[in-house]
C-alpha cells in the first residue's frame, strides 16, 4: 500500500525538510498543495523551480505523487462562474496546474477546491462539468489522471458524493478524468461507510485516489474512524494507487500528526 503524506501538514518546514520528514516517517511521496508553493501563482512557477523541486523531492526520498487544493491560489477562481474574463483565467490556472503536476514528475491531480465549484445559477453545473472534461483531456496528454473529489454537503454542493462524481465522470467521458474517496468527506456525506463504497466502485476503475482523514479532521487514528475496514477494502478490490494522509486539524502539531497516522496505518497493514 503506497501512502504519501499532503505536504501542507508540515508546511512550516522547508520544501526539503517536508519531503525528508515524510520518508524518514515512512511515507512512500508527497501530495502537494501548490499554494505551498507560491503563495500567489505556484502554475508559473519557472522551469528551473519545478525541476529544483522534483530533485528535492526525489533525493529526500519523498517524491511528488500528486496534487490536490488546485485551484487555493491565486484567489477569485471558479469552474462555475458565468463571468467570462474570470472562466478564462481559471481553465488557464487548471491546465498550467496539470503542466505543474507533470513537471514534479506527479501522476495525478486532486480536483477538490469546495468554495470554487458553488453551484449558485442555471447552468453553473454545466460549465463545471466543462471544466472538468477539458481537465481530463489535458491530463490524458500528459499521461496522468485528474480527479474530481466529491466532498460532503457541508463543503460543497456541486459532486457531494462517490455515486454523484461517478456519473459525472461517466457523463463527461474524458480520457484522464476520474474520480476518488475521501474518508472524512465519506464519513459526513454518505449513507454507506467507506469501505462499501471502496467495494462498490473500485471495481469499476472510476476510482484512481483515496484520502486517508477522520470525520473529525484530524489524522486517521485520531478519531472514532475505523480504516482497518478501509485498508481491507482497497486491498481486497485490487486497487493500485495511492492513498494520502490529509488531516486538516494537526494535533498536537503537523509533524506528530503526520507521525501518528503513518504509524497507526502501516501498524494495521502489517498486523
Amino acid at each position: 500500500m503506497r501512502i504519501s503524506l499532503c505536504n501542507e501538514v508540515v508546511a512550516a518546514l522547508p520544501f526539503a525538510g517536508q519531503a525528508r520528514l515524510a520518508a524518514a516517517l515512512g511515507y512512500d511521496g508527497l501530495e502537494v498543495a501548490p499554494f505551498t508553493l507560491d503563495a500567489e501563482a505556484p502554475h508559473l512557477l519557472p522551469a528551473s523551480r519545478r525541476a529544483e523541486l522534483r530533485r528535492i523531492a526525489e533525493a529526500e526520498g519523498a517524491p511528488v505523487t500528486s496534487l490536490h487544493w488546485l485551484l487555493v491560489a491565486p484567489a477569485g477562481l471558479s469552474v462555475t462562474t458565468a463571468d467570462p474574463a474570470i472562466r478564462a483565467r481559471t481553465l488557464d490556472v487548471m491546465q498550467r496546474l496539470v503542466g505543474l503536476a507533470a513537471d514534479l514528475g506527479a501522476g495525478l491531480l486532486v480536483h477538490g477546491s469546495p468554495k470554487q465549484r458553488h453551484v449558485a445559477a442555471e447552468g453553473d453545473a454545466a460549465r463545471a462539468e466543462e471544466a472538468m472534461a477539458m481537465a481530463g483531456a489535458w491530463a490524458a496528454e500528459h499521461g496522468l489522471t485528474y480527479c474530481l473529489e466529491p466532498l460532503d454537503a457541508g463543503q460543497t454542493n456541486w459532486a457531494r458524493t462517490v455515486a454523484e462524481a461517478v456519473e459525472i465522470v461517466r457523463r463527461v467521458a474524458s480520457p484522464g478524468l476520474r474520480t476518488m474517496l475521501d474518508v472524512s468527506a465519506a464519513g459526513n456525506g454518505e449513507a454507506e461507510p467507506a469501505a462499501a463504497l471502496l467495494r462498490r466502485f473500485v471495481p469499476t476503475g472510476l476510482i484512481a485516489h483515496v484520502h486517508l482523514n477522520d470525520r473529525n479532521r484530524r489524522g486517521p487514528g485520531q478519531g472514532g474512524d475505523r480504516f482497518a475496514p478501509v485498508l481491507v477494502a482497497l486491498r481486497e478490490t485490487g486497487y493500485g494507487g495511492f492513498c494520502a494522509v490529509e488531516p486538516f486539524d494537526y494535533h498536537p502539531d503537523g509533524a506528530t500528526s503526520a507521525a501518528r497516522a503513518i504509524g497507526y496505518l502501516r501498524g494495521i497493514l502489517e498486523a
